[in-house]
């Protein structure tokens, strides 16, 4: 007998993170491993990954940057080379102390980020201005300690991408830093269907050893905010004490101007959270393993007829570029296969039985409201491409009415604490600029400034900070976030 796979899901309203772990686990794309705070990623969330950084790596590789290796572990002199950057990841960081029995002369580090074992083949690289701007990214795995696990969103191994680039000029950092955070915005609002916020990390809340970190911020479902990808400016932070150094045009030697930037596998949490339902997932056709499930419907007098006609049109919807899988499983009923691939979020589901051939239509149905219409079978090479495109411009557009509706502008710490104890959300909120604000915030209400947005930022005339009632010098968003 075939394992029972559709069961209940706890709804949303009742508790949304367990939910969220409910669906994950359910749907196979990841559990728990047997270290702590590990996951195992399964082939369904690995699929959804890998879609996830073949679209971000081809954006990559338009902007001229290419993709190279660097080694997992690090010296712990390298780490205490810049005082900011090992202090901030200390707690996190696992060490390596001993092979086989005999200890090691230097701990060594295992990777919580690349910037210092980087930094060092950069200043053997690196010679001349003719060897600059040094353009790489690296698709590797990170290791940070944490003391509190999500899946996806949060575990002590976690793979990403980590752009580490090398410039002439501090004008060209600059530039690439806003570069690379416009790319991670299009593809996050392209491919994913996730509106994003983007702005400036306040000092408490920059990465640590750079000048300046931006992010892109989403909003959830559930009213919390993910922190979906962060640019950093590192200035010479790095660059003076590994002695990443040039020879310029005027011959004078100079310190090159860093930049790093990231995103990771809580992308994958982020595609969860911001578009499943009580039903499952629901995956954006950009980036879903599978795009259309085919289900043919028969019984042993039609079960030929209808199955080749199913592998005709699979064969049809593969030859345009549609990932597409025909569930031909005979020990399952159609009304159980549907559940289990509503469930998997699959953007379309096409039905075909004997009396729709002999009708010469199909039934297509979509995950994100049900929505069943009889398509013509000699349009369906048609129809599907633009039903896929149509149900990614929904998404999008959903995720952004709820953003709006999900934002509120507060005045005071009162308010925004008063605020949260019935809906989660962004706040606009006026700021003095002051580490102490920041921290009475944080402490009273659980929330943080996500970041000061490029766009809305600008304090309105008489805008008061909501803990000083000092004027605000800057407009900025609150959340609680994951």
């Amino acid at each position: 007998m075939a394992k029972e796979f559709v069961k209940e899901l706890t709804s949303q309203a009742e508790d949304f993170s367990q939910w969220y772990i409910d669906v994950i686990l359910k749907t196979q794309m990841a559990d728990y491993s047997c270290v702590r705070g590990c996951m195992n990623i399964r082939p369904y969330g690995y699929a959804l990954w890998e879609n996830i950084r073949d679209a971000m790596d081809k954006r990559f590789k338009a902007t001229g940057h290419v993709n190279a290796y660097f080694p997992l572990f690090m010296p712990e002199s390298f780490l205490k080379k810049e005082a900011e950057h090992v202090e901030g990841f200390a707690p996190e960081v696992p060490w390596v102390t001993h092979v086989g029995n005999e200890p090691l002369t230097e701990r060594l580090a295992i990777r919580p980020t690349s910037e210092t074992i980087i930094c060092a083949a950069y200043a053997e690289w690196i010679q001349s201005y003719r060897d600059l701007p040094v353009l790489i990214n690296q698709w590797a795995n990170v290791v940070r300690w944490e003391k509190r696990t999500r899946l996806f969103l949060r575990t002590s191994e976690f793979l990403w991408q980590e752009g580490h680039t090398a410039h002439r000029t501090e004008d060209e950092a600059r530039e690439e830093t806003m570069k690379m955070l416009e790319v991670y915005r299009e593809c996050c609002e392209t491919e994913l269907a996730m509106p994003v916020m983007c702005g400036r990390k306040t000092e408490k809340e920059k990465f640590a050893g750079a000048v300046e970190t931006y992010s892109i911020e989403a909003l959830l479902k559930d009213g919390n905010a993910l922190q979906a990808g962060t640019s950093h400016f590192l200035g010479q932070n790095f660059a003076k004490p590994f002695g990443i150094k040039f020879l310029d045009e005027d011959n004078t030697e100079k310190f090159v101007w860093q930049t790093s930037w990231g995103v990771s596998t809580r992308l994958v949490g982020g595609v969860v959270m911001t578009h499943g339902d009580d039903s499952g997932l629901i995956m954006p056709p950009r980036i879903a393993p599978t795009q259309v499930v085919i289900i043919p419907v028969f019984k042993d007098d039609s079960k030929t007829l209808v199955l080749e006609e199913a592998a005709r049109i699979c064969a049809e919807l593969e030859a345009i570029g549609v990932r597409v899988k025909c569930d031909a499983r005979e020990e399952f009923r159609p009304g159980y296969k549907y559940n289990e691939w509503e469930m998997k979020g699959v953007p379309l589901r096409v039905e075909i039985g004997p009396k729709d051939i002999e009708k010469g239509h199909v039934v297509m149905v979509r995950r994100l409201d049900r929505e069943k219409a009889f398509v013509p079978r000699a349009e369906l090479s048609v129809r599907i491409p633009e039903a896929l495109a149509r149900l990614q411009k929904d998404l999008l557009e959903a995720a952004r009415k709820r953003q709006v509706e999900q934002t509120t502008e507060v005045a005071t710490l009162d308010e925004l604490a008063e605020a949260l104890e019935k809906k989660r959300g962004f706040f606009w909120a006026g700021w003095d600029g002051s580490a102490e604000t920041e921290a009475a915030v944080k402490e009273r209400t659980k929330a943080s400034i996500r970041n000061i947005p490029f766009e809305g930022s600008e304090p309105t005339a008489g805008m008061l900070d909501l803990v000083s009632g000092k004027p605000a010098k800057h407009r900025v968003l609150f959340a609680r976030a994951y």
